[in-house]
């Protein structure tokens, strides 16, 4: 369970590029769904595309992702993942979700450790990477990742009062001994069925 929520978190919270902005977050209402690369896209690991629909993401139902993310530099371990999360609770104001068992604003030291937790070493990987011949484990070689149109089922979870419907948005900051890999701004909206 703990995999698919940091799997919906990490992946499904991503869609069109949206406009540039200064700051960690724009003020206002949230976009149904939009991302974006942070620093002008000059960071070595990057997302080029990305669709998910249906918006708003229903919890529990089907999402439907399409990806295509890129390196340009080996990601090995140590990689930390820096994730800020919040939730807009009235028009421009938005509260920090906290981390609880692993979600909300979290620090995963080693996003490599975390998933051999979740796929031991000389596992297979699971589907639909394995069909696709994408990667599971660190390290991951330089190039392009693709992952075409696939749909994931998402299962019923019992989420806390603060966490269900409504729109949220993160910032997730990938790095490796202290040097930013990666960055991405996400603006996303749920609805809790």
């Amino acid at each position: 369970m703990k995999s698919l929520s940091l799997l919906v978190l990490l992946v499904v919270s991503f869609a069109r590029p949206a406009p540039a902005r200064k700051g960690l977050f724009r003020l206002g209402m949230v976009d149904d769904f939009s991302w974006e690369n942070c620093d002008g896209e000059h960071d070595p690991v990057l997302i080029t595309s990305l669709e998910v629909k249906p918006i708003p993401i229903n919890v529990p139902g089907k999402v439907t992702i399409g990806l295509e993310t890129k390196t340009a530099v080996p990601l090995t371990s140590p990689l930390k993942v820096v994730v800020t999360l919040e939730k807009e609770v009235a028009p421009g104001f938005w509260l920090l979700i906290p981390c609880i068992k692993n979600i909300g604003s979290c620090t995963y030291r080693d996003i490599c450790e975390t998933i051999d937790s979740f796929i031991p070493a000389g596992e297979p990987c699971p589907e639909p990477l394995h069909t696709y011949g994408l990667p599971c484990h660190c390290p991951f070689k330089t190039g392009t990742y693709s992952l075409p149109k696939t749909t994931f089922e998402i299962p019923p979870v019992k989420l806390p009062p603060s966490l269900g419907s409504g729109n949220y948005r993160t910032q997730i900051i990938l790095s490796n001994n202290n040097t930013r890999l990666g960055c991405f701004k996400i603006q996303v909206s749920l609805k809790e069925k």
